[in-house]
């Protein structure tokens, strides 16, 4: 995978930011701030890359995604670039906020099931039946590569890391920076990160398989949910991750807190899950992954009111 990491990699540098690398004093590592790119998350990358390489066919019949916030996002904005029309499905608990963000970028929205899971059968099954393209958060080759040009940006911005934590959802962000990783710095640790209330990848990934398993509320509104049956992330998780680290809502709360007392940043719940673990079970030499600042005011007064 790694040449399809370095090709969306020159692919996506007029189409999405080069986010910049900082050394945190306060937390003791590398910050990589994909909270700043345009969408407010590292999503913008995997959507981009899946567009551009769209065929005319295919894009002058529009493209299909599932999200309840980030990809939505990710995929009207690139959609909107190339001028495609853009149907989002969103399960009935996305945030309002993420909701009208996605419609005003010109994407249509389309509420299905209770549940992220739910969301991403039903906008497959519509595709199908229209002809359109599917655009999967994280069940897509060409989307992961997306999300692996992040790894290529660390290289270049700190050659040498002894490790990077990133959390982990549906493993496409992990899976396309430890796929390049694996291949243009074996050394460096690839440490999966996952809110202890929604380990699903981590369940499968001890499993060998996917399987269903009992979430929590979480503040990391962006990763919890379940894995689509085949899912190609599985099986790359397996081979890229090294550590696993759980954290606890309490913890994931104070690495937001901290990230915006030290570094006047506000980060959605899936960033702060990384920090958290890192914060858990540091190493030296590391890059932290702050995957994006989408947090819901619901979900912020609960991290600013945690014990």
């Amino acid at each position: 995978m790694h040449t399809a990491v370095l090709s969306a990699y020159e692919r996506l540098r007029s189409l999405v930011r080069e986010t910049p690398l900082e050394y945190s004093d306060a937390i003791g590592a590398w910050l990589k701030l994909e909270h700043l790119q345009a969408t407010g998350s590292f999503k913008l990358r995997g959507a981009s890359n899946k567009v551009a390489l769209l065929a005319p066919e295919q894009a002058a019949a529009g493209v299909v995604a599932a999200s309840n916030g980030n990809h939505g996002l990710g995929v009207a904005a690139a959609a909107a670039a190339r001028g495609i029309a853009a149907e989002v499905f969103v399960s009935s608990h996305v945030s309002p906020a993420k909701a009208r963000r996605i419609e005003r970028l010109g994407a249509r929205l389309h509420c299905a099931g209770d549940d992220p899971l739910s969301a991403e059968l039903a906008a497959r099954g519509a595709a199908s039946q229209s002809g359109r393209v599917f655009i999967s958060p994280y069940n897509d080759f060409e989307v992961m590569a997306g999300q692996g040009t992040i790894a290529v940006e660390l290289l270049r911005q700190q050659p040498r890391l002894d490790a990077v934590y990133a959390a982990v959802g549906g493993g496409g962000l992990i899976g396309g920076i430890g796929a390049y990783l694996k291949h243009a710095s074996p050394s460096t640790e690839v440490v999966g990160c996952w809110a202890a209330n929604s380990p699903v990848m981590y369940e499968c990934m001890r499993a060998g398989r996917i399987v269903d398993v009992l979430e929590q509320r979480t503040l990391s509104e962006s990763t919890a949910g379940g894995l689509e049956p085949g899912s190609l992330t599985l099986d790359v998780c397996r081979r890229v991750v090294d550590r696993a680290v759980l954290v606890s809502e309490s913890e994931i709360a104070a690495a937001i807190r901290l990230v915006l007392e030290s570094e006047h940043w506000l980060i959605e719940g899936a960033a702060g899950v990384a920090v958290a673990a890192f914060l858990k079970d540091p190493r030296p030499n590391a890059a932290i992954v702050l995957c994006g600042r989408n947090i819901s005011p619901e979900a912020y007064r609960r991290a600013l009111l945690a014990p």
